[in-house]
């Protein structure tokens, strides 16, 4: 018979699943604090294994949605949705008998995937949570890509009053957050999403003084749903 001392310290596994390279000791090692002492993090990449040939062919296609990933190296990669699916379907089968709940390491929106165990979408928390504690405020959403802006102006439309949004890469440094955050203090937004997971606590810490409004951070809201699972 298992006691509760014993349960209590069981380890619990969450596999960590990433559309670019693992690992990601960027996103990791920054929420690992925030969960349980006995959550084990293990990763996997939907990149995993390729060269820079087979990266490529994943590229997204006309009308395929964008996604923003790292690679190994740090370098950012694009890849299509409808590319990269069976590849992170295949990681989810490959982790799922050894895990007791699967992480989606992006904020993009996925279809639901086939899996016997529970599968956390970073999308649906945030989306669920402006819904939740800001219905019908202006948000401002940061994005990687200036191309995902006019699906997620659509998107952040279904659960917001008037929504702004601008890019800014984690990875690349190509634009200037500072642009950003001036147009959404501008705009006079009421809340702001970090709408990637590769945005980190010290740049929620900027924009939140910057723009001077409540900033969600997808990374430690996603922490924070694992927590509470398995906590």
């Amino acid at each position: 018979m298992t006691t509760p001392t014993q349960t209590a310290s069981a380890v619990a596994t969450v596999a960590a699943i990433t559309i670019g390279q693992s690992p990601r000791p960027d996103i990791v090692d920054e929420v690992t604090p925030l969960l349980p002492p006995h959550v084990r993090v293990v990763e996997m990449g939907a990149l995993d294994g390729l060269g820079p040939a087979e990266i490529g062919a994943l590229r997204p296609g006309p009308g395929d949605h964008t996604l923003v990933s790292r690679l190994r190296s740090g370098e950012e990669v694009l890849v299509g949705k409808e590319r990269i699916l069976p590849r992170v379907q295949a990681c989810v089968e490959a982790l799922q008998d050894a895990t007791a709940l699967i992480v989606i390491l992006c904020t993009g929106p996925f279809p639901p995937l086939r899996s016997r165990r529970p599968i956390v979408y970073p999308e649906r928390l945030l989306l669920q949570f402006v819904r939740a504690v800001s219905p019908g405020a202006h948000v401002g959403v940061l994005t990687p890509a200036a191309a995902q802006i006019p699906h997620q102006v659509e998107r952040w439309s279904a659960v917001a009053g008037a929504v702004t949004v601008r890019a800014y890469s984690p990875y690349a440094g190509r634009e200037d957050v500072e642009d950003a955050c001036a147009a959404f203090a501008a705009a006079g937004v009421d809340l702001v999403v970090l709408d990637c997971l590769g945005y980190t606590v010290a740049l929620k810490e900027a924009v939140r003084r910057r723009v001077g409004r409540p900033t969600v951070l997808a990374r430690t809201l996603l922490a924070r749903a694992v927590a509470e699972l398995l906590g």
